[in-house]
């Protein structure tokens, strides 16, 4: 118990890692677009809308809490090694992509490199917990 509600226990884990050399405006854009991906790629994470007590409601939330991590660029490799080792599908953000203003380009970024040669700066899943924690082992929690 928390504050008088129950914990929910969950068998997955939502974990994004962010490059640790990243300014803080960029941290947070990478975290908010692979945030959108694991909520696509699973609708129903999606809770029911909230309500204060003067009856204005809101838009729901993700049910399930989701761990921000930090790591190096060399880590980072790590972690998409393991992934892709595993047969994951890592929702992924790139440097490439803070240059370009929409989804296509984006897309057109990605497209153009090898998985070795992507300058990656945040990956993100939601996966079983073991899992999650096997191939995100070397990250650390974001300060």
């Amino acid at each position: 118990m928390l504050n008088g509600f129950a914990i929910m226990e969950f068998d997955t884990k939502i974990a994004i890692a962010v490059r640790d050399d990243l300014a803080v405006w960029q941290k947070l854009n990478v975290t908010a677009f692979i945030t959108s991906g694991i909520t696509g790629q699973h609708g129903a994470l999606l809770g029911d809308e909230y309500e204060d007590a003067s009856a204005v409601k809101y838009a729901p939330l993700l049910i399930q809490p989701v761990i921000v991590l930090t790591c190096d660029d060399i880590k980072m490799k790590t972690i998409h090694r393991r992934g892709l080792e595993r047969g994951v599908k890592f929702c992924l953000y790139i440097e490439d992509m803070f240059e370009t203003g929409h989804d296509n380009a984006n897309r057109a970024t990605v497209k153009k490199r090898k998985s070795e040669d992507l300058p990656i700066v945040g990956l993100g899943l939601r996966e079983e917990k073991k899992l999650v924690d096997k191939i995100f082992k070397s990250a650390k929690m974001h300060p």
